[in-house]
């Protein structure tokens, strides 16, 4: 393992379970027999010099010395021990267990309430210091484990060093398993073990990634597997699973242990989602510089084909007045097709300054109330040409009211879907506009009966350049209707109409704000 996965400072080790935790064994009993016998053999040296209060005094330090050990049994059978000593090698009559004074029962008594108090309070020390050690650890372990992170980035090193630090302090295989778009686990890092999981173990990693809960060894769900699986909790969910499978079993059993390990768990959650959550602003922030770039290039080279185009479409217009070009018909057609051509290209460029213009955010509206019958006439007469021998049904209620919005941009705004129906319906059918009253808001829409929309493209057909590939237009119509729809308070809508065609309805709302 590389020094990625160490802790640094020596505490990438497993924390072994306090002694504390453990059962006392026949050397600690064995312990107390002889603190008792050494305790038995000084009294006898001082038996001729003090009085028996004092040889108690002796006992007791033979049963502080086998509490400190830290283990209650042994204490207790130690402070049992030496009443027993005592009254038989010193409580007249000497070597034997009857008393014959009752008054040394109270000195018994008071000795084995003594003594156990003793050993409790020593215990309860060292109980004490023991898990400020062992918190002391966590917690080393812990800090380590974050600063290694906090020098860490990038999600595939952000898992690496902490399946490597993980599989160091549990002594055991570490696997990180994180969700692909469909939310199904796959292993994205891994340390002392196999990196492919069986089946079955993806099985349970997937359970608990659903479940946000634990399962496996010494869990209640699966407590018969091999590993130990772990949700990574995020700040929003569930981001992940970690399986960690100890070589020795009973390490994970202990309480700290799993503390930790959850402790650990919820820290790679959080770095997951912070990880994510940078790489998120990066790609957004170079998504957001190429479309400021494009936009600029775009405005500029718009600006720059305004004159040159100006100028072609002026010279073919004076050519075709000549009656030398009228005199000749194959002159004159070459000419209206360039006038054509021109022109088309001019509302190109017009609608790529006007989506630069309202995407640039510096689009000052001037609103005033105006009547929808005039903007849908007034749009139709310049559509009239691409229209055709196209029928064109209107729908407008007479009590409509007038609509708060800007003349001028709300007329493109039905000109782009006009001409946009007008591509994709044939000469024999027609097109419908209509609009009412709905919810505070005017609700207009634009009907055709052509091939409709595909399914794939209604969540992107208001997109800038996004159209479709039978489509002759360049793919900013839409967009430019959904921007002044926005810039309006409104709200814009695609679909596709029973019996065929599509649809396109957009709402403004009568009560606005002046932009």
């Amino acid at each position: 393992m590389g020094n990625n996965g160490k802790a640094g400072g020596g505490m990438g080790t497993n924390p072994p379970p306090g002694p504390l935790a453990e059962p006392a064994s026949w050397r600690d009993y064995g312990f107390a027999a002889a603190a008792v016998g050494v305790s038995t053999a000084a009294s006898f040296a001082a038996f001729r010099f003090f009085g028996l209060p004092n040889l108690v005094m002796i006992y007791l330090l033979g049963v502080l010395a086998t509490a400190a050990r830290g283990r209650r049994g042994p204490a207790a059978a130690a402070s049992a021990l030496s009443v027993l000593c005592f009254d038989f090698f010193f409580v007249p009559p000497r070597f034997n267990l009857s008393v014959s004074d009752a008054q040394y029962f109270l000195t018994f008594a008071v000795m084995f309430v003594v003594a156990m108090l003793i050993s409790h309070l020593t215990i309860r020390l060292r109980e004490e210091a023991e898990a400020a050690r062992r918190g002391q650890r966590r917690t080393a372990l812990m800090h380590a484990f974050i600063q290694q992170l906090a020098g860490t980035r990038g999600l595939e090193n952000v898992l690496r060093v902490a399946a490597a630090h993980l599989s160091d302090v549990f002594d055991g295989a570490v696997a990180v398993l994180l969700p692909d778009t469909g939310g199904r686990l796959a292993v994205k890092a891994s340390a002392g073990g196999p990196r492919d999981p069986a089946d079955k173990e993806l099985g349970v990693a997937q359970w608990v990634y659903d479940r946000w809960q634990s399962a496996g060894l010494g869990t209640p769900s699966l407590p018969g597997e091999e590993a130990l699986y772990v949700p990574l909790q995020g700040a929003e969910g569930t981001v992940g699973v970690l399986s960690v499978r100890p070589r020795n079993r009973g390490s994970l059993l202990a309480p700290e242990q799993r503390l930790l390990l959850d402790s650990f768990a919820h820290q790679i959650g959080l770095s997951l989602e912070v990880s994510r959550l940078e790489e998120s602003a990066r790609r957004s922030e170079v998504e957001a510089e190429a479309e400021r770039m494009r936009s600029s290039l775009l405005s500029s080279v718009s600006h720059d084909f305004r004159t040159p185009l100006a100028a072609v479409l002026g010279s073919a217009e004076a050519l075709l007045k000549k009656k030398s070009v009228r005199e000749d018909p194959a002159s004159q057609e070459l000419l209206e097709n360039i006038r054509s051509e021109a022109e088309r290209l001019s509302r190109l460029v017009r609608n790529l300054l006007e989506a630069t213009r309202l995407e640039s955010g510096n689009v000052s509206l001037r609103k005033e109330p105006v009547l929808l019958e005039d903007i849908v006439g007034s749009a139709l007469e310049r559509v009239e040409k691409s229209l055709g021998s196209r029928r064109v049904d209107v729908s407008i209620p007479e009590d409509l009211p007038a609509v708060p919005a800007d003349e001028a941009l709300l007329e493109q705004v039905l000109v782009n879907l006009l001409e946009n129906a007008a591509r994709h319906t044939p000469t024999s059918a027609s097109v419908e506009v209509s609009a009412r009253v709905e919810g505070g808001a005017v609700l207009v829409a634009v009907a055709d009966r052509g091939p409709g929309l595909k399914e794939e493209d209604l969540p992107r057909v208001f997109e800038k350049f996004h159209r479709d590939a039978s489509s002759p237009g360049a793919g900013l119509g839409l967009a430019i209707c959904r921007a002044v729809v926005k810039v309006h308070g409104g709200d814009i809508r695609a679909g596709n109409r029973p019996g065929g065609g599509a649809i396109f309805s957009f709402t403004l709302p009568l009560e606005g704000k002046d932009g």
